[in-house]
């Protein structure tokens, strides 16, 4: 019922300048997602779809457009920045067939899908607008909300600015988030002016023209006064930014990981963590990271868009991004797996050994100073220190497969495109550019010449000829 009858408006067109920034506010990050990303996550969380969602933009603002799109939401456009009502004008187009509109800020990231809910629920019973409200236990300039005395029913937000000094003593605040039976926002918005310090049309004006003709405006007291907290500057992003790691740590830690020194550690919003895992001091778990349960992330590792199963050990500052270890691999100290790696099972990958587009197979072990590029590694494979798959010819890549059960030994070059079948060995230093056959040996390297004496005659010539 609620996704049927409400859609969403999401305020985005400001220019953001306090940022000192050329891109726009909304797209700056905080907690691992843009602003916008956690307004459209907050509407999203809520119930509605996101082709429910409005995103209002401003004339040059084809970056949050096409982030909005991606997203699966629709933008209209607000040709002139003239205030927060105006840019609900710009919506009004795509808004029609909607008779129910909440309207956020997409400036402040700590909303919750929970507060958007509720203004959903307060359309349902009835309210002509709903809003909410939060009393911080440190005052902010924000505005304030002017109640009748004795009934308590909302008159006005004043802003803060124009408030007097009997207004600006009232603790409860405009949080700044919005619900409106359309019915009644398009006529009073049509009514309000630009009597203001910045002449502008301000959507808060809307709550007294509906007072004054009577209409029910209903209220929600925010329980963490947190969510007001908007963006306007670098600082207040790394406040907020601040937060939203913390509430993502004591998240994971509530359901059964452990976190050393968590004030040190950043998760972000889309990462999960099984039970009984641990997260040493410094660890970093970027994007969507999913990892199992029994896992001993070591300090300082850095993992982006991760899968990782259970029992997996990663040893400090390793370096992981979009790939795989599968489950009770061991990885590190000092890793590096790209795109498309995949661990298997009880593999090993030591330290300064590089992964992309390779799969090793369970078991199989490549301890030290290795790349593996575009390759198939089978089970119970030892891949040798220095080793190297040689992926790229200069225009294209190709792959190196190697069977299972294979003895590669140190400082072998592997040439793509090249086979080598199970059970072989490559003897060390070699350079294998053709096929090796199963179970065979193969030597890729110039034979070795002594030449005894030979330090001695050196000297002796450069003596005669000095």
């Amino acid at each position: 019922m609620m996704q049927a009858k409400t859609g969403v408006v999401l305020l985005a067109a400001g220019k953001g300048t306090r940022m000192k920034s050329r891109r726009p506010k909304v797209l700056h990050e905080a907690g691992g997602r843009s602003l916008l990303q956690h307004a459209l996550a907050a509407a999203t969380g809520a119930g509605f779809q996101a082709a429910d969602v409005i995103v209002v933009i401003g004339n040059e603002s084809e970056p949050v457009r096409e982030q909005a799109e991606a997203a699966g939401a629709r933008c209209a456009v607000q040709p002139q920045q003239a205030g927060s009502g105006d840019a609900v004008r710009a919506a009004r187009e795509l808004a029609q067939a909607y008779p129910r509109l909440i309207v956020l800020y997409s400036d402040m990231p700590l909303l919750s899908s929970a507060t958007v809910r509720r203004l959903a629920e307060l359309l349902d019973q009835g309210a002509a607008a709903a809003l909410a409200t939060a009393e911080p236990a440190v005052p902010r300039p924000y505005g304030r909300i002017v109640r009748e005395p004795g009934s308590g029913r909302v008159l006005a937000i004043v802003e803060d600015k124009v408030a007097t000094p009997e207004q600006q003593a009232i603790r409860e605040l405009n949080a700044g988030f919005y619900g409106f039976q359309t019915s009644r926002l398009w006529p009073a918005l049509a009514a309000i002016g630009t009597d203001n310090p910045h002449g502008e049309y301000y959507l808060t004006d809307v709550i007294g023209e509906l007072a004054r003709a009577g209409a029910e405006i209903a209220t929600y007291r925010l329980p963490d006064a947190d969510e007001i907290l908007g963006i306007n500057n670098r600082e207040e992003l790394a406040q907020v930014d601040a937060r939203l790691r913390r509430r993502e740590a004591q998240r994971l830690m509530a359901a059964g990981v452990t976190i050393y020194a968590p004030e040190t550690v950043r998760v972000d919003a889309d990462v999960e963590v099984g039970e009984d895992s641990v997260l040493e001091a410094g660890v970093e778990l970027r994007g969507r990271c999913r990892i199992g349960a029994a896992c001993h992330i070591g300090t300082g590792a850095i993992l982006t868009d991760m899968e990782i199963g259970d029992g997996v050990e990663v040893l400090p500052y390793c370096v992981l991004q979009a790939a795989r270890a599968e489950t009770g691999a061991h990885i590190g100290p000092f890793t590096r797996l790209r795109e498309g790696a995949r661990v298997g099972p009880e593999a090993h990958v030591g330290n300064f050994v590089e992964l992309k587009k390779a799969r090793l197979g369970a078991g199989s072990k490549a301890m030290h100073l290795a790349y593996l590029g575009d390759a198939e590694i089978g089970a119970g494979c030892n891949i040798g220190a220095g080793t190297i798959t040689c992926n790229y010819d200069g225009r294209a890549k190709h792959k190196t497969r190697i069977g299972e059960d294979c003895f590669i030994g140190s400082n072998s070059t592997l040439v793509a495109p090249l086979e080598i079948g199970e059970h072989a060995y490559i003897g060390a230093g070699s350079v294998i550019t053709e096929k090796v056959s199963p179970e065979a040996l193969a030597l890729g390297r110039s034979r070795q010449v002594e030449k005894p004496g030979w330090r001695r005659r050196r000297e002796v010539s450069r003596a005669q000829q000095g």
